[in-house]
């Protein structure tokens, strides 16, 4: 169980709206977690360098999933490419996950997603790692943009999304962990499947993901607004009173 905080959730949530409000939607600053929580050079080791074996292991794996993948896989990478927002659970949640219904819930995720975009950035400058396709030109990314900064590959901004809100979702909705935790880990692997990224890119957004979540549960300010959402989803059906501070959920 998490400290509660004496801060209501109208509070926090009333911060969060004069930080909009004022400019600040834009994600370029962290809003409730410390710069050094998510410190790239603290958190993760560095990529595989350019030319090294490690690189070249890596680059030849995306290269293989290139010439193997489906259309129908492939298909679903462009989809996951083109909708880097937590409405990427919709498809193991079901319908009744609409966000535009769930304001709560809503205010909850777009906070994780801000702190995970940022932490991202944060990493990607730090680390400056190319691209698959800076490497192998012969690679078009599901993302292609002639002009793309190409020094942008480690950590993945979609898979540190997927793996942060994951595992506040999972927390949210204990009995539907497993489906959640396996859409994210899928959503990483598109990624790769569209060539924009490698699999230790992924796994680096795995741990980076995870620990912004675990900050982010144990920030005595995050707690009002986790128990509205988890009372609006109980509302809503989509996870049930006896599992909302059960043995089962993650923390």
């Amino acid at each position: 169980m998490f400290a509660r905080s004496t801060l209501t959730a109208a509070a926090v949530l009333a911060v969060l709206v004069v930080a909009q409000a004022a400019g600040a939607a834009e994600p370029s600053a962290l809003k409730l977690l410390k710069p050094e929580q998510v410190d790239p050079a603290r958190i993760l080791p560095p990529p595989p360098a350019d030319g090294s074996e490690a690189q070249k292991a890596d680059l030849a794996e995306i290269q293989r999933l290139y010439r193997i993948r489906t259309p129908a896989r492939l298909a679903q990478a462009q989809w996951d490419d083109a909708h880097e927002t937590s409405v990427l659970f919709a498809a193991v949640l079901g319908p009744a996950f609409d966000l535009a219904r769930l304001p709560r819930t809503a205010d909850l995720l777009a906070l994780v997603e801000n702190e995970e975009e940022v932490a991202a950035k944060m990493a990607k400058k730090h680390f400056r790692r190319n691209r698959p396709w800076a490497i192998d030109p012969s690679l078009r990314a599901c993302d292609y943009e002639p002009n793309a900064n190409p020094k942008t590959s480690y950590p993945s901004g979609h898979a540190t999304l997927s793996y942060s809100v994951g595992l506040i979702l999972a927390n949210l909705m204990p009995e539907k962990s497993e489906a959640i935790l396996t859409r994210a880990a899928d959503y990483a692997y598109s990624r790769q499947i569209c060539a924009a990224h490698y699999a230790s890119d992924t796994e680096a957004s795995h741990v980076l993901g995870t620990v912004v979540a675990l900050d982010l549960l144990s920030n005595p300010q995050f707690q009002p607004m986790l128990e509205a959402s988890r009372a609006e989803l109980q509302a809503a059906g989509l996870t049930a009173p006896s599992t909302l501070a059960g043995a089962g959920a993650v923390h």
